[in-house]
């Protein structure tokens, strides 16, 4: 078990800790002393054990900042997606009773949404020029360095996006037990996957920290005695860059971001070290076998795959073993319980697709203000109690996790139930594809038909040349079945900062004023 972040600090207070996306670089004593005079700032405004602090903000050191003071004050922190519309951010400021917002200069929709929040000004701040909020380096003028006093460990409360209505807060009670032990067990999950603490371990972060993986990759790093190099923006070659400068070990990346560096020139790819990678780990999506293949011919025994929810529970696969299994997220790892259901609640045999669910851990979480949501995604039976995110998947032989698509995303035509994951791998196989969607839209006939959605690679027109070499593509891979009807074309697919795709933005026009039987 590792230290915790306090307690490197005090051990080398001068050791490299935080690279922020400005560059400046920050020793473990500059950080700890910089999360202190925040957890006295924050006491100063009032907050107590159990209170809130919600922060929509970019990328920047004040993030940790605030985040580790919350840990070692008993505080909830909800990060919020500033990407948001002002009412959707609104929305959850207000519904996880936040009693301070934290926002940054460059996040106008945080400032917009002001008219819909009950905040007094005194309890607003930014980082950076905001209208409406005072400046944050107001919280910390003044403040002692020095540790706080009457300790108490805090927790993060995510936001799930879901699939239909408001986001649900995962709201788990805080614990009685001291934050030094909490930094320690938070880097249990690097230790599933044989990351060793300290060394000369440093963690690229490149995805935004308003993302539950993002966030505790990240602030485990620190807690392992890692250096973190943070970005503002992720892009491709400077990704590259910084890992060849920083010689990076770890990472936490989406598929999407491993097509976007393989899509790099070869002279670019070539200019760049990287072969301090070890433990590069990805998560969020199916990673299509052709792209991740090529991930490790390149990056070599570094490139690692979970599959977990928000909520908890998970599986692991190491690259040897993907090669092994080509498609596998893993076997359970130690301490979860992953099993696959029909609907009827019936475990499935191996081999046979069902829904996948997690087990309820001794930690328990709720929707926060959804009961109903709570209880309709979980399962009881003589197994105990499980709870689902509607993933649909199957364990091979030797208890390995396939996963076969979202239950949501599933094409149900002329009966017959058609993945969309299965033939967007193939669209991302070939060159002439940059991304693509695949989901149902209506057809009075079979129920569903087909649809695909294709953003050309760089340099690529669109057009009926196009459709016709991309439909003969398909045709010699995948069962007539399976075909799209139709490719549409967009020049920018719907997807977050992280690589998430809003599938629903593009199928719920075709369904207005119908019904999807899913």
């Amino acid at each position: 078990m590792s230290k915790g972040l306090w307690v490197w600090a005090a051990e080398a207070p001068g050791k490299l800790a935080l690279v922020d996306p400005e560059g400046r670089e920050w020793s473990r004593g500059e950080l700890v002393a910089e999360i202190n005079r925040v957890s006295h700032g924050l006491r100063a405004l009032g907050l107590e054990r159990g209170d809130t602090v919600a922060i929509a903000s970019v990328n920047c050191a004040q993030y940790y900042h605030v985040h580790f003071a919350c840990q070692q004050l008993g505080l909830y922190l909800t990060p919020i997606n500033w990407h948001l519309a002002p009412a959707e951010i609104a929305y959850i400021v207000n519904d996880c009773e936040a009693k301070l917002l934290i926002g940054h200069g460059r996040v106008d929709a945080v400032a917009n949404a002001l008219p819909e929040i009950d905040l007094p000004a005194s309890h607003r701040l930014a980082v950076g020029s905001l209208d409406g909020f005072r400046p944050f380096a107001q919280l910390v003028a003044g403040q002692p360095d020095s540790r706080p006093e009457q300790l108490s460990a805090g927790v993060v409360m995510n936001y799930t996006s879901g699939t239909t209505g408001n986001p649900k807060g995962v709201k788990r009670p805080l614990a009685d037990i001291d934050p030094d032990l909490v930094g320690a067990l938070t880097t249990g999950l690097l230790s599933l996957f044989g990351i060793e603490a300290e060394k000369d371990g440093v963690h690229l972060c490149g995805s935004p920290l308003y993302h539950t993986a993002v966030l505790i990759w990240s602030q485990a790093s620190l807690h392992h005695g890692h250096a973190v190099v943070l970005m503002d923006k992720w892009e491709p070659e400077e990704c590259l860059r910084l890992i060849d400068r920083h010689r990076v070990t770890t990472t936490h990346m989406v598929p999407t971001q491993f097509h976007r560096m393989l899509a790099l020139p070869d002279e670019v790819r070539a200019r760049y070290d990287c072969s301090s990678t070890r433990h590069m780990v990805h998560a969020a999506a199916p990673c299509p076998p052709d792209v991740k293949r090529r991930m490790i011919e390149w990056w070599g025994n570094s490139i690692w795959e979970y599959y977990a929810a928000t909520e908890g529970g998970g599986t692991m696969v190491s690259p040897q073993e993907w090669m092994q299994y080509p498609g596998t997220v893993g076997r359970v790892w130690a301490g979860a319980d992953v099993r696959i259901f029909d609907d009827d609640g019936k475990e499935v045999p191996q081999g046979e697709k069902g829904t996948i669910y997690f087990k309820v851990g001794d930690v328990d979480f709720e929707y926060k203000g959804d009961v109903a949501k709570t209880r309709k995604d979980r399962l009881r039976c003589e197994h105990g109690e499980f709870f689902t995110v509607g993933d649909i998947g199957y364990f091979n032989e030797d208890g390995y996790l396939f996963l076969s698509d979202r239950k949501i995303d599933m094409i149900i035509s002329g009966g017959a139930n058609i993945y969309p994951a299965e033939i967007e791998n193939v669209f991302l196989s070939h060159p002439k594809v940059g991304d693509v969607a695949v989901f149902g839209i209506p057809n009075d006939d079979w129920g569903e038909e087909i649809k695909a959605v294709v953003e050309p690679a760089e340099g690529v027109e669109p057009g009926d040349s196009l459709t016709g070499e991309l439909m003969e593509f398909i045709r010699e891979k995948l069962a007539k079945m399976k075909w799209p009807r139709s490719i549409d074309y967009t020049d920018a697919m719907p997807r977050d900062p992280n690589g998430k795709l809003y599938k629903r933005r593009l199928r719920d026009p075709y369904w207005e004023g119908r019904e999807r039987s899913i």
